[in-house]
């Protein structure tokens, strides 16, 4: 478990994601590591969450970074108040300039990780992943888009690709009313028999069946 604060402490700089959470998330991807498969990250920002998962899943995977590298887009009515009050409260510390980084920064973060393949597909997840589609299938996908649109356009699009036994990781599902909505929605619509579950009392993740 050291190890995995050690790699916190190394891309701390690069994450929003607080140091325990961070942590579980490290634990989840490992305990997926026998489902062959590539690694997705919707919404990097500076990229420290799957720089740190990919140290632990290694080198033989393709490692998939999906973000705009402009910052969120506008929370919609669906999202909750909260969300609309978040984004409109600039000078909030948690602000980060509405989540956004340039992609090289990213691009960085990931050189420090040492994986070799590793992709970039920037733009609005609406477009970007529309025709989008990894090499295989993917083991472990992390939903970091915050609101309702972008969490149901990264599991439209990304789901089918996932493996049997594939880990999915929603960040957002205990944060922000849209994304929550989301997934259930997803679930409803396509009558998934998929089980939420929350892992040490924080990480929201569900193993695709």
């Amino acid at each position: 478990m050291d190890d995995y604060y050690l790699l916190y402490e190394k891309y701390k700089d690069c994450s929003m994601v607080p140091p325990d959470t961070y942590v579980r998330n490290l634990v989840l991807a490992e305990l997926v590591s026998p489902v062959e498969g590539a690694v997705v990250e919707c919404g990097v920002w500076r990229g420290g969450m799957i720089a740190g998962i990919a140290e632990i899943l290694g080198n033989d995977r393709d490692y998939y970074l999906v973000d705009s590298f402009e910052g969120l887009p506008p929370a919609q009515e669906i999202d909750g108040a909260s969300a609309i009050a978040w984004q409109q409260n600039t000078q909030s510390p948690l602000y980060f300039d509405n989540c956004a980084a340039a992609i090289e920064v990213a691009q960085a973060t990931m050189q420090r990780a040492g994986v070799p393949r590793v992709h970039f597909v920037p733009g609005w997840f609406n477009e970007s992943l529309k025709e989008f589609e990894v090499k295989g299938a993917i083991a472990v996908l992390r939903l970091d888009g915050d609101w309702y649109d972008s969490t149901m356009d990264c599991l439209n699009y990304l789901y089918p690709q996932v493996a049997s036994g594939g880990l999915i990781l929603v960040d957002d599902y205990y944060v922000w009313d849209g994304c929550s909505r989301a997934v259930h929605d997803y679930f409803s619509k396509h009558q998934l028999a998929a089980r939420i579950h929350q892992f040490d009392g924080d990480v929201c993740y569900f193993l695709k069946p």
